[in-house]
């Protein structure tokens, strides 16, 4: 099968609005949580979260487009196109007929879905509704707006599985050039849910937390104290190319997509299973198709939440993933920092595992102050401040609810 490789990256996020910015606060422990400023939370239970900061979508946009673009697919747009310049891409002399887009959202246009059936409610009954609505809304637009943007006619579809729909969109990236079905495909996924109808029906499951008297500690994963997730928006990108294509050109590549697991849990709606086995068979099954030994891991970006049961069922799958050598690799939860980007989750995070790769930065995870005494304190967890550490391969899981499990692996190159 061909290699495929990373040639660009972008991104927009709760740390930064692109990639310098976002592995500066990597870096630096920064947590990107603040009360929230899309709407009047006062009434919620949890009233923050991780925003997109300094974001105004006239600097990116036209009026007419920003009509057109809810603001998932926006933060897709800005992503993407940061990705395809910093490649160095030549559209002018690469097969559009093999370029395609293969984009992830969890929930898509939700905001827009919200405003027009708000709108509809507060009225007289007389069915006004925006013709862009339906296009606006549905979970697919952003990956044909990338399309019709650059003219890519290969491969264009979104994958939808909950908070793992972004790595779902590399395997499948990975996957299809590897098959010869492209020879570039620009990968990612981007989520703009922080509305009404995001915080409440998140609230509603009792999945948030409600640390409202201290927003920027309330994400912490493997925390004696943690009580919930902090919702966060934006959206990660990657150019996915080739090997022999990428080196044709001369592109700098930042590593190797290595292999990508999926499973499921086929075990509860919303919980993990509590021995993590989905979770393991995940990460074996990206071990197998990466063609290298557990040993070779050196670091894994976790799912790590901040949910009480969450962190505790991969830690646990971790462990029958690697036996002993899971005490040995390094391991951090960087939605200690972004919070959770739900289905742009596993793009942000894959950026922080090339991080982690390229600059032999292992990311922290803030906000620990006691650890839950349940966990094996043999884990290496990168508790609260970054270190250094060679990094040949870096692992990244994302879980969805479900049960959708889903694991990649990047390599040095």
């Amino acid at each position: 099968m061909r290699r495929v490789v990373v040639t660009g990256l972008g991104t927009i996020n709760p740390l930064g609005n692109n990639i310098a910015e976002y592995f500066a606060a990597l870096e630096n422990g920064v947590s990107g949580a603040a009360p929230i400023t899309h709407f009047d939370a006062s009434k919620f239970k949890t009233q923050f979260a991780c925003e997109v900061k300094d974001y105004d979508a006239n600097k990116y946009f036209d009026r007419k487009e920003v009509k057109k673009y809810d603001r998932f697919a926006q933060f897709a747009m800005v992503a993407s196109e940061q990705a395809i310049a910093d490649s160095g891409l030549d559209l002018e002399k690469i097969d559009l007929d093999q370029a395609g887009v293969i984009w992830a959202s969890g929930i898509g246009g939700i905001e827009t879905f919200y405003q027009e059936v708000d709108n509809f409610a507060k009225g007289d009954g007389t069915p006004r509704f925006s013709p862009f609505f339906i296009p606006k809304m549905i979970s697919d637009i952003a990956a044909g707006h990338i399309s019709m943007k650059y003219g890519f006619r290969g491969p264009n579809y979104c994958t939808v599985s909950a908070c793992a729909s972004s790595n779902h969109a590399l395997i499948d990236s990975l996957n299809l050039i590897r098959w010869g079905k492209a020879d570039i495909i620009i990968a990612g996924g981007s989520e703009a849910a922080i509305n009404p109808a995001g915080i409440g029906g998140f609230n509603a499951m009792q999945a948030l937390s409600t640390r409202n008297d201290s927003p920027s500690t309330a994400s912490r994963p493997f925390d004696a104290g943690r009580d919930g997730f902090v919702m966060g928006e934006g959206a990660g990108a990657f150019v996915l190319e080739e090997y022999e294509h990428a080196k044709a050109r001369g592109a700098k590549i930042y590593a190797e997509l290595a292999g990508g697991g999926m499973s499921a849990d086929a075990y509860h709606l919303t919980a993990p299973h509590p021995e993590g086995l989905g979770a393991a068979n995940s990460m074996l099954n990206a071990i197998k198709d990466a063609g290298v030994n557990s040993f070779d891991i050196d670091y894994i970006n976790t799912h790590g939440t901040s949910t009480p049961l969450g962190d505790l069922a991969e830690l646990n799958a971790i462990v029958k993933a690697f036996g002993d050598h899971a005490y040995a690799m390094s391991i951090s939860a960087t939605k200690s920092m972004t919070g959770h980007l739900l289905g742009a989750a596993a793009a942000v995070e894959g950026l922080a595992a090339i991080m982690a790769i390229n600059k032999g930065i292992i990311p922290p995870t803030i906000n620990n102050e006691v650890i839950d005494p349940a966990i094996d304190t043999r884990f290496d967890l990168t508790l609260n401040k970054a270190k250094r550490r060679e990094v040949n391969y870096a692992l990244s899981n994302t879980f969805g609810f479900g049960g959708h499990n889903s694991t990649v692996i990047f390599k040095k190159v």
